[in-house]
């Protein structure tokens, strides 16, 4: 028999009705309703308050029952202002990290990339990051027409950073032009050679920030942009 409550329980649910179809999505948190709403605190305050005043009064709702009813209601508001802090701890962040990244502006940064805009008459210095040790690193410095004009030889290296520096001259000894220059790294390993990723000195021109902190991404000198995460050293 359907009693008072029920009734005006299953008046309130059919807003946020799901399908059996929506229900397996909402194992997965992709739930799609077919109301017009959201089932939140306010709606199960209203069941709550509408079993209440339609209960039977010869048969009223059991003590346990309605203490555990109060107890999950606690639990939604309790994880929906959780919610809403984490929330904006993370606007915050993001804030935070946007004011640090536009300080960088006109700054020198040391970032992932294997070209940079050399004057080669200061040259130039750059990392790269060794796995495992080796016995043989090189890098090798080609000119804007893809030309090799450069071999840096390291040797042997111990695992870890690897720092090395061009004075703008090519093999023979020449002093070469200022201009962009790629560089590629590569060590012996096992007998092998591996690619290693160049981390290469550029200036910050610009930030632009993304909804997140990594979106975050630095216009450098030369025309590309890196994400704040590939940056491994931030110079004067």
């Amino acid at each position: 028999m359907t009693t008072t409550s029920d009734a005006a329980s299953a008046s309130i649910l059919s807003q946020y009705a799901v399908t059996g179809t929506d229900k397996t999505k909402a194992d997965t948190s992709t739930t799609s309703k077919t109301g017009t709403q959201t089932m939140g605190k306010d709606t199960f305050l209203q069941l709550l308050v509408t079993q209440m005043k339609n209960q039977n009064p010869l048969d009223p709702q059991d003590n346990s029952e309605f203490v555990a009813q109060l107890a999950q209601f606690s639990s939604v508001e309790g994880i929906n202002n959780l919610n809403d802090t984490v929330s904006g701890l993370a606007t915050n962040y993001t804030s935070t990290q946007s004011l640090q990244a536009s300080a960088l502006v006109g700054h020198s940064v040391l970032a992932q990339n294997s070209t940079a805009t050399v004057n080669t008459s200061t040259g130039m210095s750059g990392q790269f990051d060794l796995a495992s040790s080796t016995t043989d690193a090189t890098v090798k410095v080609y000119d804007a027409n893809g030309n090799l004009v450069k071999n840096i030889d390291l040797g042997s290296q111990a695992a870890g950073t690897v720092g090395f520096t061009w004075d703008g001259k090519s093999n023979d000894g020449t002093a070469l032009t200022s201009g962009t220059y790629k560089f590629v790294a590569s060590a012996t390993v096992d007998g092998k050679e591996v690619a290693q990723t160049t981390y290469l000195p550029a200036t910050v021109t610009s930030v632009t920030v993304g909804s997140t902190s990594g979106d975050m991404k630095l216009k450098l000198s030369d025309g590309s942009s890196v994400s704040l995460a590939n940056v491994k050293t931030i110079g004067s």
